[in-house]
């Protein structure tokens, strides 16, 4: 996307987690100047238990399920072999880190949402066991669905989440939110004035900020922080567009 002309000073923004130098870069060309302060914090699991589970299923012929990137690097790290497993995950960067680690051909199907990829591993009718790698603080929308359909599946919690609260006293135009744990953790210490735009990845992180404030708020249906930063530039775009 071209940069555009502005008559005002950069655009200064908040992300609640960190983001890759090339995506800050990025948006700074479009004069959209972005800070990143974590407000959670994410560890890997590891114990005999879990590694052995591990271990089994490393031989056998699993339907893996993969949310989370954090699940993904938390798994992959404790694998004694590349599995031969089925992998239904999100897209964007969970979708990157499991070709990192499993191979591309591993994908059996990708979705924008767990929604979505739960009622793709249903279309599947796979026979192999239904295994979803996740957090400990993990959503109902994909077990409930398999569920739903008469799948039952076997979940793992391979990491936790921690929030890691920061009380903010710079003014930003907008605030990026990634997940319904880091707005839980941002809000639990601030407040916003009504005219800070606030910017999320999907519906479920969308309600959690909506359920502390009235303020603009911008959500992307596609999760990455590199859907995030197009949906920021073409508001902006659009923003001054209009100026």
């Amino acid at each position: 996307m071209k940069p555009y002309n502005m008559q005002q000073s950069n655009i200064h923004l908040l992300s609640t987690r960190m983001l890759d130098d090339t995506l800050i870069k990025r948006a700074a060309e479009c004069q959209l100047t972005i800070e990143c302060v974590s407000f959670i914090e994410t560890k890997h699991l590891q114990s005999e238990t879990l590694q052995h589970r591990l271990q089994d299923l490393a031989t056998e012929p699993v339907t893996a399920v993969f949310t989370s990137m954090n699940a993904v690097n938390a798994v992959a790290l404790q694998l004694p072999q590349v599995p031969g497993w089925k992998i239904f995950c999100t897209g964007g960067i969970t979708k990157e880190y499991v070709i990192k680690y499993f191979g591309e051909n591993a994908i059996a199907a990708t979705a924008k949402n767990a929604t979505i990829l739960a009622e793709k591993i249903v279309a599947a009718n796979t026979s192999s066991a239904i295994v979803f790698f996740c957090g400990d603080q993990r959503l109902n929308d994909l077990p409930e669905t398999l569920q739903t359909h008469g799948k039952s599946v076997e979940e793992i919690v391979v990491y936790t989440t921690e929030q890691t609260p920061v009380f903010i006293e710079k003014n930003y135009d907008g605030i990026l939110f990634f997940s319904p744990s880091a707005a839980h953790s941002f809000f639990s210490l601030n407040t916003l004035p009504t005219g800070v735009v606030l910017f999320s990845i999907g519906q479920t992180t969308a309600a959690t900020i909506q359920s502390y404030c009235t303020n603009k708020l911008v959500t992307s249906e596609w999760p990455g922080a590199e859907s995030m930063i197009d949906l920021i530039i073409e508001y902006y775009e659009e923003q001054a567009a209009k100026a």
